[in-house]
């Protein structure tokens, strides 16, 4: 294969990927891997200040570049590299370099890694408010985790961030969906084509090793980076009702938090005597869910599929979620764990899994079987590679038949040249 042949891709994150951090950073990595596995080239770029918990991505081959928003040194940098193919890492990134991309590379391939409709999850956040406000019981929220599309349609559908994170993915040729609802909610509600659809879940290998047996494990852990506010409120909750109704039962048990940037709000809630310890940053996450007995994850609002669940199940671990926390995730199988409503329920749950040998051996093999059949890489790696190759290979029809895209790429990338360079003048004037 000549030098010329392969398939050049510019990734434009919105951070640079922390895979022991996120979900999201490392749902990245299992993108830029397929990548790899394919034999493209790789050029990340963002605009982001480097992480502490950031990948090492030139020791996977990967070329790393600085970029600056409102910056027409993009457009030299980008017109030289010429990519086949960009991915935007989140909305806001096609926002800023859509249109610059689309001047100097109009044969490029536009692809938008969504990672979870923020618009939802911010929806979910807004009716969880309301509902805190009005002082209604803060224990059961099977209202709030009742499905329907169309009522979260209307709520979203007014808001300035779901007209801008759809309007993106209306102008990119292909966005990543990690949630089968999700895409079901474009589709169905937003009538977005399915064309401009691609289900891209989280993606890893299986096991090579039997996982830990019940004897060999102890106590509670929940994980996340406490800067996701879905993580920051799940804590809460646990804090204020959900550990207290476990303690009742399991006086001797430990509950163990821990999460990326851990803010001292969060260190503030440690407390050993009551069996609440936060354990700031964990150095290999998979270890020390390796080591617990029960996931908790009581997510009350949220979007996409969640990664620290994935995880309880690559290490044979059962959780206890919510709606929120399993959506997407399982399909007609059994649930690897236990799914509730109320913090009553999720205790009960917690408490009872700990103690049943049979019922916490039967929800690790669910959780097994789950991995198996949804989120085998290779499979997810090879379609995520071929519908590639397949929307650049019709690039012209595919786009002809996105004519609403045509429009918003034309009146919405107008509008944000030229402030785009309004700014950059300002600045150089400073």
């Amino acid at each position: 294969m000549n030098a010329t042949d392969i398939t050049q891709v510019l990734v434009i994150g919105y951070v640079w990927p922390e895979p022991r951090s996120s979900a999201a950073g490392g749902h990245m990595m299992q993108i830029l891997e397929s990548f790899l596995d394919a034999g493209w080239r790789i050029t990340f770029a963002s605009p982001a200040a480097i992480g502490e918990h950031k990948a090492d991505l030139a020791s996977l081959g990967i070329d790393e570049c600085r970029i600056e928003l409102n910056n027409s040194s993009f457009d030299s940098f980008v017109g030289e590299l010429q990519p086949d193919v960009v991915l935007f890492d989140r909305f806001m990134m096609e926002e800023q370099f859509g249109w610059r991309v689309e001047k100097h590379c109009p044969q490029a391939l536009r692809v938008l890694e969504t990672s979870d409709l923020q618009s939802l999850r911010d929806a979910r956040q807004q009716q969880l408010k309301a509902r805190l406000k009005d002082d209604q019981d803060a224990n059961d929220f099977s209202a709030l985790f009742a499905p329907d599309q169309r009522q979260i349609f209307e709520q979203m559908s007014e808001t300035d961030l779901a007209q801008r994170e759809i309007a993106a993915i209306y102008r990119s040729d292909l966005s990543l969906m990690i949630s089968e609802v999700e895409s079901q909610l474009l589709i169905e509600q937003f009538k977005v084509p399915a064309a401009l659809l691609h289900g891209c879940p989280l993606m890893v290998d299986p096991p090579t090793e039997a996982p830990r047996g019940f004897d060999e494990r102890a106590h509670f852990l929940s994980i996340g980076n406490f800067r996701h506010a879905p993580n920051w409120d799940a804590v809460l909750w646990m804090k204020t009702t959900i550990w207290p109704l476990i303690r009742q039962q399991l006086p001797t048990a430990q509950l163990h938090i821990y999460g990326a940037y851990t803010p001292p709000k969060a260190t503030a809630l440690h407390n050993p005597a009551q069996g609440f310890h936060v354990m700031n940053w964990a150095e290999d996450a998979l270890q020390v869910m390796a080591a617990a007995r029960i996931c908790l994850a009581p997510l009350r609002f949220g979007a996409g599929i969640k990664g620290k669940i994935v995880d309880a199940m690559l290490c044979g671990t059962p959780n206890v979620t919510t709606p929120i926390g399993a959506e997407a995730m399982h399909g007609d199988l059994p649930w690897a764990g236990a799914i509730e409503t109320s913090a009553t329920a999720l205790a009960q749950s917690a408490v009872r899994l700990y103690q049943d040998r049979v019922l916490w051996n039967q929800a690790q093999a669910n959780g097994q079987k789950l991995l198996a059949e949804r989120y085998d890489r290779q499979v997810h790696s090879r379609a995520l590679v071929a519908r590639i190759q397949a929307c650049r290979q019709d690039l012209a029809a595919h786009r002809r038949d996105n004519f609403t895209g045509a429009m918003l790429r034309h009146h919405h990338h107008k509008s944000t040249q030229y402030m785009s360079q309004w700014i950059e003048a300002k600045n150089r004037a400073n």
